[in-house]
């Protein structure tokens, strides 16, 4: 199976944090819906989530990231501490295999050279949303700092991470 994972720079972020024009979501879901049908999942800011869903089809879902640690702005309250997630797709599972919750809880990541990067336990919760498998293909769709190819080459034995400091069991 082949998925898509975007995260674009948020809605009235890109050109304060990545100096890029603004995405076009509506042209993004267009893609997502027509080039990858066996599922795709789609990082977003919770201000924005009623505009994006309103252009995603029908049988999308919802997740969750929640942040136990992040990082709160003064005036800011109560604080940003959680995500949405858009998914669509994925493998069917049965009866005998776990049961993926809708929701993940993992802190934020620091220093890691772009805003938003996403943190290991994040990218292997949507790795099991989408219910990939070694045998799949995940296209990165924005990159960013390249953890999320990165976690998926070193989920399928292909690469090896080395953590400095906790490792993120």
């Amino acid at each position: 199976m082949k998925f898509a994972f975007a995260d674009p720079p948020y809605i009235g972020q890109a050109q304060r944090h990545y100096k890029c024009p603004e995405i076009d979501h509506n042209l993004l879901v267009h893609r997502l819906v027509n080039f990858y049908p066996d599922g795709w999942v789609l990082c977003l800011s919770s201000p924005t989530l009623k505009g994006i869903l309103n252009l995603c089809p029908d049988d999308v879902r919802v997740g969750a990231w929640v942040k136990p640690f992040a990082s709160f702005k003064p005036g800011v309250n109560p604080a940003y501490a959680w995500e949405p997630v858009i998914w669509r797709g994925g493998r069917k599972r049965d009866r005998t295999e776990d049961t993926i919750r809708d929701w993940v809880s993992a802190s934020i990541t620091l220093k890691k050279g772009l805003a938003g990067a996403k943190p290991p336990k994040f990218c292997d919760w949507v790795f099991d949303l989408l219910g990939a498998t070694d045998e799949d293909e995940i296209d990165d769709l924005f990159p960013g700092t390249g953890v999320v190819t990165a976690r998926w080459k070193a989920r399928q034995g292909k690469l090896t991470l080395v953590y400095r400091g906790e490792h993120p069991a």
